[in-house]
């Protein structure tokens, strides 16, 4: 069985016998968005109690009413969903900051964010639970994060042109002489942050690695506008840190900067939150979420105006994750990326784009408004029959 049939059959596991405390750790591993948003759906109406770890921000706003912060060998208990529990700490922590605003300002404008967010809460059960546990807070139980978000923030050196990217009928086969995708045409316009979807993840880094310039197409082309500059972040980044390039981080990152200065190199990796000692780890023995950050410094240090991201949460932490989201949405240039991070994908692309072995689906809609459309749900079907061979 594959990753995700693995996953739904022990979800039918644990949720046969509807009982009365669930436990899931990290349920949308390997599940297609369909069945994450429908075990959200399921779990938000779930009249019994329900603990689940997940990095997924969609999954938990959607399910929780409380939030169980486990920092510095200590358990906090907050009232409200992820977005809540993070925006609400983020609030309390400027408002700390800022001395000169008299406590009675800082009181009213936390009494308008709760209300803010007790006003919007939904239909379903859960919500209706969160808004009563919501109306009954105290600010008091409101207290600042005391965990570390990394600096990420994407700055093109120069603006970008009319021309962006014309990509024209391309087509890419698998070894075995199986197409991956076909026919893929579209123009890519100044505004667009385009979220790239396939069933079949091979697909997708095929895709990319032919963009990105790796690999040659089957057939078809593709055309960058004259003032583009481009990085590209891979879903498997292992040839960056292979073992004879084993470089302490400082000097695994002083390759990709203009800008050799020590203290520079130190301030940059410190903003990414590799302090200390930490800067003279060997590249060979880091996380995945460390590669990762390298991976996004590296990016930050060139200064492009388009940016291909294949996976980029994979191996994050949510802070991680939440200061990339915030990264890519304030990007002032194009980006195509690809992700199951529903939230991400939300609140960032203004555009969808679907290959698969029977061509493509490009639709100018979120993501919310693509995956519900029964419509577009045929076509995406339709993708996918039995691909041909000739």
């Amino acid at each position: 069985m594959s990753g995700s049939e693995k996953v739904k059959v022990l979800l039918a596991q644990a949720l046969f016998g509807n009982p009365d405390l669930l436990i899931l750790d990290e349920p949308t591993n390997d599940l297609d968005v369909e069945t994450a948003t429908w075990l959200a759906d399921f779990l938000a109406d779930y009249k019994n109690t329900v603990i689940v770890v997940s990095h997924d921000r969609y999954f938990l706003d959607m399910i929780s009413t409380h939030i169980v912060d486990i920092d510095f060998k200590q358990i906090r208990i907050f009232t409200g969903n992820y977005t809540f529990w993070y925006e609400s700490s983020q609030l309390m922590a400027q408002q700390l900051a800022n001395k000169n605003k008299k406590m009675e300002q800082k009181r009213k404008e936390m009494m308008e964010f709760i209300q803010r967010f007790s006003a919007n809460a939904s239909k379903s059960k859960q919500a209706t639970s969160r808004k009563k546990a919501l109306d009954k807070l105290n600010l008091e139980d409101i207290r600042p994060s005391s965990r570390k978000y990394p600096f990420i923030h994407f700055k093109p050196e120069r603006e970008a042109g009319d021309q962006i990217l014309r990509v024209h009928n391309l087509s890419k086969r698998n070894p075995d002489g199986e197409w991956l995708f076909k026919n893929v045409s579209f123009i890519m316009n100044k505004e667009d942050k385009i979220s790239l979807l396939s069933r079949d993840s091979s697909a997708v880094n095929a895709f990319y690695d032919v963009i990105a310039g790796k690999v040659k197409p089957d057939s078809g082309t593709i055309e960058f506008g004259q003032t583009i500059t481009f990085d590209y972040l891979p879903n498997d980044n292992s040839s960056f840190f292979a073992n004879e390039q084993n470089m302490e981080l400082m000097d695994w990152l002083r390759q990709y900067s203009e800008e050799k200065d020590e203290q520079f190199i130190r301030g940059f990796l410190g903003r990414m939150l590799f302090s200390g000692e930490e800067v003279y780890k060997k590249s060979g023995v880091l996380s995945g979420g460390e590669k990762v950050r390298c991976m996004l410094s590296k990016i930050m240090l060139k200064q492009p105006n388009f940016i291909l991201m294949d996976e980029p949460t994979n191996h994050l932490d949510l802070e991680s994750i939440t200061a990339l989201n915030n990264a890519m949405r304030d990007f002032k240039g194009n980006l195509i990326f690809t992700t199951h991070d529903h939230q991400l994908i939300q609140t960032v692309a203004n555009r969808i784009i679907e290959i698969g072995p029977k061509g493509m689906i490009d639709r100018l809609v979120d993501f919310d408004d693509y995956i519900r459309s029964e419509e577009i749900k045929a076509q995406r079907d339709a993708l996918y029959l039995v691909p041909e061979m000739a």
